[in-house]
């Protein structure tokens, strides 16, 4: 069997990004233009523009196609899109920028480089709060995702874009970061076609492990797919993070069941809707399913805890080709003696083993011990050379700071 087709009309993947002679002639052009400065969320968007894996978005979207997302979730095609990716700025730069000119995007956190070029068809201002309403279902200025929104600029700026550059995601995290290309080159080696991604911005514990064995059951193998984008205060480093995973990837799993990859992107926080934006472009890297856990890429007490589950039969039939493999929260059963969900063990909660990323990354820094049964004692000696390694204001900056899940179970 073959792997499932890129999201789209065209069934083919739309990498942006630009190459050899192309590539050399663009960024000479570029320096000539004027300089549109990115959010760090929006250089990722771009970059993800670039690779393919926002298939078949040809650039940031115009108001038509961020209406429709927010209402129907479709691009004004009919095309699926259950998230805007739009790039804003402010009024006064919006207006000195004329129709169809081009315009180079940069990242200012990275020394102004010119990650993109861009031929600016449509300037529009939105309502903010509509949006936050209708993609985050709340517009409480506490929730992460809606404060990015609210923050910014008033102006979206829509056209074609040509990508320049991968940012610093190559090198910052090789070995790690790939393209959907690469992944689906592997997945033929592999001889794969059924894959389940799991979605994950934290070290695997025995739950994460739990969760994806179960999908490799029934599934060819599984892609374990780590968010590279800018982390929140008190996360653990991506370096730290990737080093927890290899480990027990190696010592824990049969070999060539499992393929460890990051993607470029901001979270969203963005609870069901981004349960299925992680679908749609874990489509474009090749991946049949997506584990959906409880609470998938939820904040706080803005979601019900499987609400990021029942929105997949909540979409017109044919949205997505990547479906949902739903499991239900897992644990450490010290009745069962042994990994359970809640629809296989039959025990109370005096005998479960909860522990949420909050309670990890506190107890850790404070040098405390962990229940043994939580995470594999290799992950934990990492963690724990991790979190002694921090000067005394790093701890502090962790305690201060709750835990966002955004992975495909509750952390």
């Amino acid at each position: 069997m073959a792997l499932v087709p890129p999201h789209g009309k065209d069934k083919e993947l739309k990498p942006l990004l630009l190459e050899g002679s192309a590539l050399a002639d663009e960024k000479k052009k570029a320096e000539g233009l004027k300089k549109i400065p990115m959010s760090s969320m929006e250089v990722c968007d771009c970059v993800m523009l670039g690779i393919g894996a926002f298939t078949p978005l040809p650039g940031f979207m115009g108001k038509a196609d961020w209406q429709g997302v927010c209402d129907d979730m479709k691009l004004a095609d009919g095309t699926f899109w259950p998230i805007p990716v739009t790039l804003s700025a402010t009024k006064e730069l919006a207006d000195s920028i004329g129709a169809g000119e081009e315009v180079a995007l940069v990242d200012p956190e990275h020394g102004d480089e010119i990650i993109a070029t861009m031929k600016v068809e449509e300037k529009y201002e939105i309502d903010k709060v509509h949006q936050c309403k209708q993609v985050y279902t709340t517009d409480d200025k506490e929730h992460p995702g809606v404060a990015k929104v609210l923050a910014q600029p008033p102006v979206n700026l829509a056209g074609p874009v040509k990508v320049l550059s991968e940012s610093i995601f190559p090198e910052e995290f090789k070995g790690t970061y790939m393209t959907p290309a690469e992944s689906r080159k592997i997945f033929n080696e592999l001889g794969w076609s059924r894959i389940a991604a799991f979605q994950t911005r934290n070290p695997m514990h025995r739950s994460h492990e739990y969760l994806a064995k179960i999908a490799i059951e029934v599934c060819d193998g599984v892609y374990v797919h780590q968010i590279l984008g800018k982390l929140k205060a008190g996360d653990i480093p991506a370096e730290v993070r990737s080093d927890c995973i290899n480990t027990l990837v190696d010592k824990y799993f049969v070999k060539d069941t499992v393929v460890v990859g990051g993607y470029p992107m901001e979270m969203r926080y963005a609870g069901p809707r981004e349960a299925l934006f992680h679908a749609l472009f874990r489509q474009n890297y090749g991946c049949s399913h997506l584990i959906v856990g409880r609470d998938h890429a939820g904040v706080g007490d803005y979601y019900g805890p499987f609400d990021a589950q029942t929105i997949f039969t909540k979409i017109p039939e044919g949205s997505l080709v990547t479906r949902n493999l739903n499991i239900d929260w897992t644990f450490w059963c010290n009745a069962c003696n042994g990994m359970a969900s809640m629809k296989t063990c039959p025990h109370g909660k005096e005998d479960r083993v909860l522990l949420s990323g909050t309670i990890v990354r506190k107890t850790l820094s404070e040098g405390g011990d962990l229940n043994p049964n939580f995470s594999r004692p290799e992950v934990l000696e990492i963690l724990k050379k991790y979190y002694a390694s921090l000067a005394d204001d790093e701890k502090v900056d962790i305690k201060l700071h709750g835990a966002a899940t955004g992975d495909s179970g509750k952390k």
